[in-house]
């Protein structure tokens, strides 16, 4: 008997797809169930070719290709780390106690086995070549006391070495602690800036007893672990011990940090300077290293040297490893292959810059004054400002009115002005706004002037402490607490005047129905100083594509030991840097456009140890990256939206956004802020990191106008004490009221000549209630940039 087999239907790419049920806003639970098994819903009738979905051996032969692939990928980049023929692992050795012996910490490491090969480059980097363990090692040591050096020593460190020494008791019989002052400061500064692999030290710990110093290390890692959590203490004292702390140095696992790794850059082995023969106050500075990070170099790209400035490369020079020579067993570990494709790869090479393609040192616009001007003149255009010239009633404004606060002023307020009154410049003041800018003191004072109060906190002697006391800088530092306090108590409170007119003394303000659905155009009333830097049309966009072009550029790549010829130094400043020892000179490429100035805006976070408010447009001193440079920033709330509010005080525990001028840093990218105290000494005050750079960002300042309910009647209330003119109540009429309670309401009218005025409110009011009106103008930063070039007068 013949069986024949039924033929089973085998749905195709064209399969019907019925309508889902509606669970709502949420998935189903099989929705779920499918997503997790890998399944695919056809959505519709679709043309294209059906894709087989992979079986369970077949999908997990992928993951475990992909995850071989990407074993491969991370012990090739540890094998090249620190090898014979790659940059060697960099230790920055940074002592967490101000009396640590260095030098025989460093005496230490070097002496530790014979077969290490040790050499010494011109500016004091302390190269070992360990056979034993396959690697390389350079020792940096920064001077001690010195924040920043050790900051840019740290920054380009590839590991940091904490170090701390036992000691029984300091001069006066105490016990010494195991992190002092600069130790702290200096691991919270590291931290802010980003840490790359670390690594704990314990120096003469053999002075103590056998028995003790399993304790005392815990000691040491109970102290550190607020800040480097779940770090083994290393002991730092026999041959051995240096031994461990170099293997656990070159097979750690490496932190990498974007902001640095993005921008090549090198520390410095050996230094020369060549003057020019046309100008004898400049010269070519030829900088030896390492070239570090993940992008290549290109001879076409601007450099930044912190201390120095901004300059441009003429060529880099590619040459042999000059302290590879030192280590002669290097050829036993290689193949013959591999020797002969490093051997080819140590030939010299140089990368000259191109003109045209080389990146201009000019860091903002400077505009035309005569750039806006026309033509001369037609008859028609003479004829016409002719008939203008003529009328005899215009309307006067206020210096800085916009057209949208000057729809507010009535015509019979227009003064009647001869013929030669239209041609005076809208910048001559009247004499009602020289008196308003004269009696408003306060709003001057928030806007123009400001003034920085550090109080030393220093032990003095007693005899000798009232003698050594400021009382001039003493009330200065009261009346600045109680300002930080009444503006943190009553925000953005503020009093009428009564011998002037609320709307001259408010000329520049505006209300807002909502403040932040209300419009506002952010190319309105701009300053001169917008003409001066660059805007991006989508600052994130342009970002993300330099980033991704950078990594494919034409230049050296990085581990090569290079030399960078860079021209137009001046001699006074190298001199000057020559005459300081133990300083690290570091060059980093910039980015495209990072020189160019624009609106940078910055979130900042207040330190816990800074206990004192800090005053919007006080200078302080920022670390962006690898630049440092002064301003005097204006503070706003990080908040969503189009607008944000202005801040007049950076108080404690509290975040906000920086705005100033600055050259132009993409993010990510790490920021130290400090206060430079009358010693000359910088304290952090706060941390944060680049937001952007958007000159568009809105930031308005608020006042707000207080008055009191007197006669209450329901819904309609009698307001006094919020204006003393019945002039300023007709024209702050169409802003809208508010209370504390949260009511809302408006002015209805006038009531006498003394300020009082009638109001409606949506519900009826309490007497102890307050009415506000809030009043907002857009701020601006000064041009207050000022780069921290300590190498250049």
């Amino acid at each position: 008997m013949n069986m024949i087999k039924q033929e089973t239907h085998r749905p195709g790419a064209l399969k019907q797809s019925n309508k889902q049920h509606k669970t709502g806003r949420h998935r189903s639970k099989s929705t779920i169930n499918n997503d997790l098994k890998g399944k695919q819903n056809v959505i519709g009738k679709s043309s294209k070719r059906f894709e087989k979905n992979l079986r369970k051996d077949e999908r997990r032969n992928q993951l475990l290709q992909l995850r071989r692939k990407k074993r491969e990928q991370v012990l090739a980049q540890k094998r090249n780390l620190g090898g014979f023929f790659s940059a060697p692992i960099l230790i920055c050795v940074i002592p967490l106690q101000s009396d640590v012996d260095i030098k025989n910490i460093v005496s230490a490491v070097t002496n530790m086995a014979e077969t290490a090969n040790v050499a010494t480059s011109p500016n004091g980097i302390i190269h070992i070549g360990v056979p034993r363990l396959k690697r390389r090692f350079s020792i940096v040591v920064p001077s001690m006391g010195d924040v920043l050096a050790t900051l840019d020593a740290a920054k380009v460190a590839t590991t940091i070495l904490f170090v701390t020494s036992v000691a029984s008791q300091t001069n006066d019989g105490t016990q010494r602690d195991i992190i002092d002052d600069w130790g702290k400061e200096i691991i919270v500064s590291c931290l802010a800036q980003g840490l790359p692999s670390t690594m704990i030290a314990v120096h003469n710990i053999q002075r103590l007893h056998i028995k003790k110093r399993q304790e005392y290390k815990q000691s040491v890692q109970r102290a550190i672990s607020k800040w480097i959590p779940e770090e083994k203490v290393l002991e730092l004292d026999t041959a051995a011990d240096c031994l461990n702390m170099l293997r656990r140095a070159g097979s750690q696992k490496q932190r990498s940090l974007f902001y640095k790794d993005i921008r090549p850059y090198l520390l410095a082995e050996k230094v020369s300077y060549e003057c020019d023969q046309d100008s004898p106050e400049f010269g070519t500075l030829m900088v030896s290293g390492y070239l570090r990070g993940t992008a290549p170099l290109s001879a076409n790209d601007l450099v930044h040297i912190p201390g120095f400035g901004d300059f441009q490369m003429s060529c880099i020079k590619t040459s042999t490893d000059p302290y590879l020579i030192e280590h002669g067993e290097r050829i036993k570990y290689l193949s013959d292959d591999k020797m002969k494709t490093e051997q080819r790869n140590e030939t010299e090479m140089i990368l000259t810059a191109d003109p045209e393609k080389q990146e201009s040192l000019e860091s903002e616009y400077i505009p035309d004054p005569m750039d806006a001007e026309q033509t001369w003149p037609t008859k028609e255009e003479l004829a016409e400002a002719a008939n203008n010239r003529n009328r005899k009633i215009v309307k006067v404004v206020p210096k800085g009115t916009s057209e949208y606060q000057a729809a507010w002023i009535p015509d019979e307020d227009g003064e009647s002005l001869g013929v030669c009154s239209g041609n005076e410049s809208e910048d001559n003041m009247s004499v009602e706004e020289a008196r308003s800018e004269a009696a408003s003191s306060e709003d001057l004072e928030d806007d123009e002037q400001y003034e920085t109060i550090t109080i030393s906190e220093a032990p003095l002697d007693e005899e000798r402490y009232d003698q050594d006391i400021d009382m001039f800088e003493e009330k200065q530092a009261m009346e600045n607490f109680k300002e930080a306090k009444l503006d943190a108590q009553f925000p953005d409170e503020v009093d009428t005047p009564q011998n002037i007119l609320a709307k001259a003394r408010f000329q520049k303000y505006r209300g807002l129905e909502s403040f932040r659905t209300s419009p506002w155009d952010p190319k309105e009333n701009l300053p001169i100083d917008y003409s001066r830097i660059i805007e991006f049309a989508d600052y994130d966009r342009r970002r993300k594509c330099i980033y991704k072009e950078r990594k494919d550029i034409e230049g050296v790549t990085p581990g090569s030991y290079i030399q960078v010829c860079i021209i137009h130094v001046n001699r006074e400043a190298f001199k000057a840097f020559a005459m300081v020892e133990n300083k690290p000179l570091i060059v980093v490429a910039l980015l495209p456009y990072e020189h160019k100035m624009s609106l940078l805006n910055i979130v900042l976070k207040h330190s816990s140890n800074y206990t004192r408010p800090i005053k919007s447009k006080e200078r302080l001193i920022f670390q962006c990256g690898f630049r440092r440079f002064a301003a005097c920033p204006i503070f706003s709330q990080h908040t969503n939206g189009a607008k944000h509010k202005y801040e007049r005080y950076f108080h404690p525990d509290s975040t906000v956004v920086a705005s100033m001028y600055a050259p132009v840093t993409f993010s990510p990218c790490p920021i130290l802020c400090y206060v430079e105290n009358k010693s000359g000494k910088l304290e952090l005050i706060a941390t944060g990191s680049v937001l952007s750079c958007n000159p568009n960002r809105i930031v308005l300042k608020r006042v707000v106008l207080s008055g009191h309910p007197y006669k209450v009647n329901k819904r309609s209330v009698v307001v006094r004490f919020m204006f003393f003119h019945r002039e300023d109540i007709e024209w702050f009429k169409p802003i809208q009221l508010r209370t504390k309670y949260g009511r809302r309401g408006h002015i209805k009218e006038p009531l006498g000549t003394h300020g009082h005025m009638k109001c409606i409110f949506n519900d009826q009011l309490k007497s102890q209630d307050t009415v506000l009106m809030n009043l907002y103008k857009r701020v601006f930063p000064k041009w207050t940039y000022e780069p921290m070039n300590q190498y250049v007068q």
